[in-house]
């Protein structure tokens, strides 16, 4: 019999990347006899596994627009010619068979975005041609007679496709993201005194952390305006070119000396381990990976209504959900994460939603998929 012949498109390849990892663990569960896998890609960072197939396609680029458009012409270029059975694409590409749609609809993002930038900003985003450009591939490739199944992340997103594009609902599959809860697992209280002496916390303070990169998408304004009116430490892991303007804001809240900037870490338990809790009021997330992470770790979650991660979350119960900007709730929320050492219930519960999510149900629901695909005429 022979191998069915699996491309995955992703423009850039970053080992920290949310899609990235969604797409390794994928890689790794279906590494197996019966697929052939390829990766098509400007970039590739660290080391694919000998039986993973590169393809780079690197165009020239001149800005934004001539680097998408340059990217989806070498790439569809790159699956013609090979005639893979299946392309799957991360990418806002037309012709694929399937797209995973791991960063959500552009149009949304911008329309949650609008609610943080100045009138000038929100201008200036409307008459924008890579905006255009995106949300104009983007409807393209939802109305393609090629696309066969769209892959989600949350529901949330399923939803919003339907809403801006009128989808039919037997297109889409939500399958969540992965996580090995042996890798993340709760901290023994060894490992929390070790981590927390390492950044020098109070064995006794409250600490919440938040993990992203993009601090405005990722809300960590909205994390440190309600942390201030508290006595908890804030764990920054992440990176962003305006950093010290977070900086600045903490200084001028007077909670500088409980936040803490600590850059991109390629590992990250040891700080869950320090932490009673993950705070990410995004305003706009698919689904981001570190919330079941810090789930798998054993930390209560307080996110926004606008991330696909509150699906995993009832009140009171894992965390909390408040929209992204109400700094009121924010503050209450956290008020009512408990300590660890002093109440573990919360975290227990948010490790219990996520062991379902396991690489090897991801595995089998991504060859459920395929399988399915491969049965569909081409149009």
């Amino acid at each position: 019999m022979s191998k069915v012949r699996l491309a995955i498109v992703r423009q850039k390849y970053r080992p920290d990347g949310g899609a990235e990892r969604f797409i390794s663990r994928a890689l790794e569960a279906l590494d197996d006899n019966s697929l052939e896998l390829n990766i098509i890609t400007r970039s590739w960072q660290g080391d694919p596994k000998p039986n993973w197939h590169l393809h780079i396609c690197n165009p020239k680029k001149w800005g934004r627009i001539s680097r998408e458009r340059g990217f989806a012409a070498a790439a569809r270029a790159c699956w013609e010619r090979e005639q893979f059975d299946i392309v799957q694409s991360h990418e806002r590409i037309a012709g694929c068979d399937i797209f995973r749609a791991g960063d959500g609809v552009h149009r949304v993002w911008l329309q949650q975005r609008a609610r943080v930038i100045s009138p000038f900003q929100r201008k200036l985003a409307s008459l924008s041609a890579y905006h255009r450009y995106v949300m104009k591939a983007e409807e393209t490739m939802f109305r393609s007679p090629a696309l066969k199944k769209i892959i989600c992340n949350s529901l949330m997103v399923k939803n919003d496709i339907m809403r801006c594009f009128q989808v039919p609902e037997d297109k889409f599959a939500v399958i969540y993201n992965a996580i090995d809860s042996q890798r993340f697992s709760p901290a023994t209280e060894e490992q929390r005194q070790l981590s927390r002496a390492t950044l020098q916390l109070p064995v006794t303070a409250k600490v919440f952390i938040y993990v992203g990169s993009g601090f405005e998408r990722k809300g960590l304004k909205a994390c440190i305006d309600a942390l201030a009116a508290t006595n908890a430490h804030l764990l920054v892991v992440g990176q962003d070119k305006q950093q010290s303007h977070y900086v600045s804001l903490a200084h001028s809240l007077g909670c500088e000396n409980r936040v803490h900037f600590l850059g991109v870490q390629h590992n990250v338990i040891p700080l869950y381990h320090a932490a009673d809790g993950l705070i990410l009021p995004t305003l706009y997330d698919p689904f981001p990976n570190v919330i079941l992470e810090a789930m798998a770790c054993g930390l209560p979650v307080i996110t926004s209504m606008t991330c696909g991660g509150a699906e995993f979350i009832v009140d009171g119960d894992q965390g909390f959900v408040c929209d992204a900007l109400d700094i009121a709730s924010l503050t209450a929320a956290a008020a009512a994460i408990p300590l660890k050492t002093a109440d573990s219930r919360m975290g227990d519960a948010a490790r219990e939603r996520i062991l379902p999510y396991s690489p090897q149900q991801l595995a089998s629901q991504l060859y459920t998929l395929y399988q399915q695909v491969l049965q569909q005429p081409d149009k």
